[in-house]
């Protein structure tokens, strides 16, 4: 995994915070970085206003004195409200606390005037239980205001179970060392806001114990298959979609159309007999080629460098035996939608079908089909994928704002790019069709899905409100070309 974007877990940061201290690093110097680095992204986001810090019983809230000291030596109006006993900290916070040279009021929502920012320096990720009294009732009240949290929005789990109760909602949450599964599984992450990682001076040597956790994805992880100056398109390799019948065409197309514009340089649309005229004219440099069964299926397919099945293909015979007949060739291959659906009821048919350079891709409904026992456990998603890869043997992409990729070997990856406007119609195929485009050129299936899943949400973020499935493939250049080599930029 690569090193400096693990996502871990509440229980691994205590471990590296003991490991750090075991190190010979400081803990009080660690705090004063902490709450330092806070301090910095405030300034950089607004310019002096009044502010006011809410400082818990533990470090988080040792953190938030820091950050306050800092904000006042430069010059910002900031107030203090405390939560607890003051006398009652101890160790780092205690001195924290004590280079406070300002007043300390009790915490209280009679603090949060109207256009103050607010600073959540409560709990962070070590609260194990629902925020109530005074603290519940300034997580409400914080909603009105401009919040920065430390850490972890206060009443949110660290490891990204649903709040129990009252949570602070935050515009921005400076974290150290590393992001937590909060911070990027849902429902969790909607709270965060942006997510700044400060580092705080934590030694290399009190984090070797994280080199296998999950990674959040990114270029980090991957290598897009960019061509070189003898490239040709066959060398590019040749991706194959199956389509849907006769008046289901549509999803197959994006997906071919997808595969297209990521570079594969060949694709062709295997079309039912019945649905050939509704595909010949809708496509142009995506090539067509007629089968009327699913052995004619497999005949064109075996010229593949990676396929498609499974966008509108239907809930039917034909598409469950096209799936069994197409993994037998062993060929990367994305699974999608009906491809998924068919083998609801029938998952050991799916898992004995399917093989390592497949790429299964489900929304939750889907993969409740394949996976009843693990969509309703308490599990969280990262755990949900990673087991369901393993039982599968096969590449999962859990789909949802929070895509969590999972490979049969324990490797996961969360993918934190994307809007809400991906939520359209056809969005899943033109996904199917990126992974299958990288497939094609040569990227293994975990690769080519963390890619596809990146450059998915990438799109979507560009485009923004308004898009529609058919834009994401056109809008692919453009991206594509900012994250180029510079000697294939367009000039």
């Amino acid at each position: 995994m690569t090193q400096g974007f693990e996502i871990i877990t509440v229980a691994q940061m205590r471990e590296i915070d003991a490991k750090a201290a075991e190190t010979g690093a400081p803990t009080r110097t660690l705090m004063e970085n902490a709450g330092t680095a806070v301090a910095r992204e405030i300034q950089a986001r607004w310019t002096p206003r009044p502010t006011v810090v809410l400082c818990g019983p533990g470090a988080n809230g040792g953190d938030g004195f820091v950050a306050a000291r800092k904000l006042a030596e430069g010059g910002w109006p900031v107030r203090v409200g405390f939560l607890g006993n003051r006398a009652a900290l101890k160790g780092d916070a205690a001195d924290a606390s004590s280079a406070w040279m300002g007043w300390v009021d009790p915490a209280d929502v009679a603090l949060l005037e109207p256009g103050v920012l607010v600073v959540d320096a409560l709990f962070g990720a070590g609260l194990s239980r629902p925020l109530d009294g005074v603290a519940a009732d300034l997580a409400a009240a914080a909603r009105a205001h401009d919040v920065v949290a430390i850490d972890l929005p206060s009443g949110a789990h660290g490891d990204g179970a649903a709040p129990e109760g009252p949570v602070f909602a935050a515009d921005v949450t400076v974290t150290f060392v590393r992001k937590k599964w909060a911070h990027v599984l849902e429902p969790t992450r909607a709270l965060c806001g942006e997510v700044v990682v400060a580092d705080i001076g934590v030694p290399d040597a009190a984090l070797a114990h994280v080199a296998d956790a999950p990674v959040e994805n990114g270029p980090h992880l991957w290598r897009l298959p960019w061509p070189d100056a003898t490239a040709h398109k066959h060398a590019r390799g040749h991706a194959m979609v199956v389509s849907g019948g006769a008046g289901h065409t549509g999803a197959a197309r994006l997906a071919a159309r997808a595969a297209l514009r990521i570079g594969a340089g060949l694709v062709t649309l295997i079309s039912p007999a019945t649905a050939v005229r509704d595909n010949a004219n809708q496509i142009t440099a995506i090539m067509l080629e007629p089968a009327r069964d699913t052995q004619e299926v497999r005949a064109i397919a075996e010229k593949a460098a990676s396929l498609v099945v499974g966008p509108a293909a239907g809930v039917t015979q034909r598409t469950r035996e096209t799936v069994i007949e197409l993994a037998g060739l062993k060929t990367p291959m994305v699974l999608d939608a009906d491809a998924l659906t068919v083998f609801a009821g029938e998952s050991d048919a799916f898992f004995a079908a399917v093989h390592d350079a497949c790429v299964a891709t489900p929304h939750a409904g889907e993969f409740r089909r394949l996976f009843p026992d693990l969509a309703d456990s308490e599990a969280r998603k990262i755990e949900r994928a990673r087991a369901a890869a393993k039982r599968a043997g096969c590449v999962m992409l859990l789909k949802g704002p929070d895509t969590v990729i999972a490979a049969p070997d324990g490797r996961a990856a969360v993918n934190t790019t994307g809007s809400p406007f991906l939520a359209t119609a056809g969005s899943g195929d033109v996904l199917a069709g990126l992974i299958a485009g990288l497939a094609a050129q040569g990227m293994a299936a975990f690769e080519a899905a963390c890619a596809g899943a990146w450059l998915h949400g990438k799109l979507g973020e560009a485009l923004g409100p308004g898009l529609i499935a058919e834009d994401l493939p056109e809008a692919l250049p453009a991206l594509l070309n900012d994250m180029a080599p510079v000697k294939l930029k367009r000039r």
